[in-house]
């Protein structure tokens, strides 16, 4: 029993060192992509480009590690949530605690905040360009429809968020959120870390607060009738 125990111990040993080199790896990819989406655009960018910047001596790195350049979006977009996801978990209970689980603007904290303490982001908020250039991409017309699978955390949040919209048809609750999304990502770059933090009277934070009482208005009023 010892002996098996032993042997798993050096096999878990051995597969750890050799997964995390892969793993590391793609991290690596991942953040070298999203910086560079950010400032060149999705298609502008090469994959030798982000292999080489990723400092990855294989110029198809990416094409082993992801597939294609759809799939390192994807990877992008799935990595950045599931970064999140924790601190969303953090907010939903709290929500949950206080009854305001059904609250527009406790949603939108919940949805859009987490994103400002990213870490291994470079200065001028590489994720929130990299955003909003996939949010362009997306077709979706399905409330929540992000062009991939999203964690339970931040599925919950758009679910209950959805639930607050009810009196919106699928289609306009989703366009309503897009363009939320791209508010606040709007102000994340006016405010990117590489400029000043403060522009004329208004700080940072008041920025965001600010933004997120608009998104709230525009996102939660009626339908002209």
């Amino acid at each position: 029993m010892v002996k098996r125990f032993q042997l798993a111990q050096r096999v878990g040993s051995t597969m750890a060192s050799v997964l995390k080199p892969r793993t590391d790896a793609r991290v690596k990819l991942i953040l070298a992509a999203e910086s560079l989406f950010a400032k060149g655009g999705f298609e502008n960018v090469s994959l030798r480009e982000i292999a080489a910047s990723a400092g990855q001596k294989n110029h198809h790195a990416v094409q082993y590690h992801f597939g294609s350049r759809e799939g390192l979006v994807t990877a992008i977009f799935r990595y950045r949530m599931s970064q999140m996801e924790e601190r969303r978990g953090e907010m939903l209970a709290a929500a949950d605690a206080t009854g305001k689980a059904g609250d527009a603007r406790t949603l939108m904290e919940i949805i859009f905040l987490p994103q400002l303490s990213l870490p291994g982001q470079h200065r001028n908020h590489s994720y929130a360009n990299f955003l909003c250039q996939y949010l362009l991409r997306n077709e979706g017309t399905q409330f929540g429809d992000f062009g991939a699978t999203l964690p339970p955390n931040i599925d919950r949040a758009l679910q209950l968020l959805r639930e607050r919209l009810d009196f919106l048809p699928e289609a306009i609750a989703q366009r309503r959120l897009v363009t939320a999304c791209f508010m606040f990502l709007n102000m994340l770059s006016a405010y990117s870390d590489d400029r000043i933090r403060e522009v004329g009277d208004e700080t940072f934070e008041q920025a965001v607060d600010d933004t997120l009482d608009q998104i709230v208005v525009a996102t939660v009023m009626p339908l002209r009738s």
